[in-house]
This record gives C-alpha cells, structure tokens and sequence, in this order.
C-alpha cells in the first residue's frame, strides 16, 4: 500500500452544510483529510470501490431527508463496507442511534459535542479501520491463491488439511505417493505457506 493509499480519509456524510463545513475545518485542523456529502445518495453514487478504501472513518447524520443514516447503513453492510461508523444524533434521535449500534455502528456521538471528544472517536476509528483492512486485504490474497490450484490440488489440499498421511491420500486419489508429493509441494508453494498448520490457518480463515 502506498503512503497516499494509506493516509487517513474521514468522510461526513451530513445534509446540515454548516455542519460538514465545521467538521472539515475541524478534522483539517488536526492533519486529516475528509470528504464531505450533502446526502446518503450523493454518497453512494461517489463511494470507490472496497479494494480502493481508505483507513478512515464515516461520520453519518442519523437523521436527512431522502434516505436516512440507518437506510445508508443498512446499504453500506450489504457492501461489507470497511470503515467505522460514527453515527451524529440529536437528543432527540438517540433511540435510533442505539438502533445503528445493535446493527454495527462503532459509536454515537450527541450533539451538540466536544469537538476534542469526536476527534478522539475518530482517531480510535481509524485504527481500527486499519487493521480491518489488513484482515481484508489478507483474505483477498488467500482466496487469489485458492484459486490458482487445480482441481487434483484441492483435493489433495482437502486429505491435508483432514490430517491424512500420504500413502492415505495418494489410495483414496488413485494416484502413486510420489504424484501426491508433488501436488503437496506445489501447494504449499502457491500458497506461500511455511508449514502445515499455517497452510490451515489460512483456508480456515477464508472458509471456516
């Protein structure tokens, strides 16, 4: 990842214009680039595709008009969108902010609110965004690489992974041992595995 692709991006999506006006000031302040949107579907139409994302966060206006902050969260879990989402409400909206927390919102902030506290969320926002990422982007790789063995590979991937010995595998496949040797080396190649229990640890990661 390069250092552009690894710098932070905040995006505020917000139908208040002095809010998102505010809130780029403020996030610029401190060294971090946003993003702003007047809406849930000005924010869709924009949104870069999974492998492009950013560390960052989305800070979302639980209440807009057209489609609302729970509707824009609901569509980005379809998505299995990456980033943390703070969810912004009023006083009077906190039951629908509780809402967006029992369905993965990372955090509620009220408002009106310190301007020091929403720095703080999103600074632990980030962090965790990255290390969602990373765990994204480890199992694009593992599933690269699953895909690159043939078929007689996976077979003989399925007989290593049930802990079968060899000789097991190469009568069950009607293969000689040498030939199950062979595809057993090959794999462990493309898979870029250093041993049998890291071998497992990837496939279970992907399939488990």
């Amino acid at each position: 990842m390069s250092a552009a692709e690894d710098t932070p991006l905040i995006l505020v999506v917000d139908d208040d214009d002095a809010m998102r006006r505010s809130m780029q000031f403020l996030f610029a302040s401190v060294g971090l680039d946003s993003a702003c949107y007047a809406g849930a579907d000005e924010f869709l139409a924009a949104l870069p595709p999974r492998e492009a994302q950013r560390p960052g966060a989305l800070v979302l206006d639980v209440r807009m008009p057209g489609m609302s902050g729970l509707e824009l969260q609901r569509r980005l879990a379809e998505r299995d969108f990456p980033l943390p989402i703070l969810v912004v409400t009023g006083h009077g909206d906190v039951p629908m902010a509780v809402e967006a927390l029992k369905a993965g919102a990372y955090d509620f902030i009220e408002k009106p609110f310190q301007e020091q506290y929403l720095l703080d969320r999103v600074a632990a926002a980030i962090e965790l965004s990255r290390e969602t990422l990373a765990r994204q982007t480890r199992r694009r790789t593992i599933e690269e690489r699953l895909a690159r063995l043939g078929r007689r590979e996976r077979e003989v991937l399925d007989g290593i992974l049930a802990g079968k010995l060899n000789k097991t595998v190469a009568w069950e496949l009607e293969l000689s041992v040498k030939t199950v040797e062979a595809y057993r080396a090959s794999i462990m190649a493309k898979m870029e595995a250093g041993s049998v229990a890291e071998l497992a640890r990837m496939v279970a990661s992907v399939e488990g």
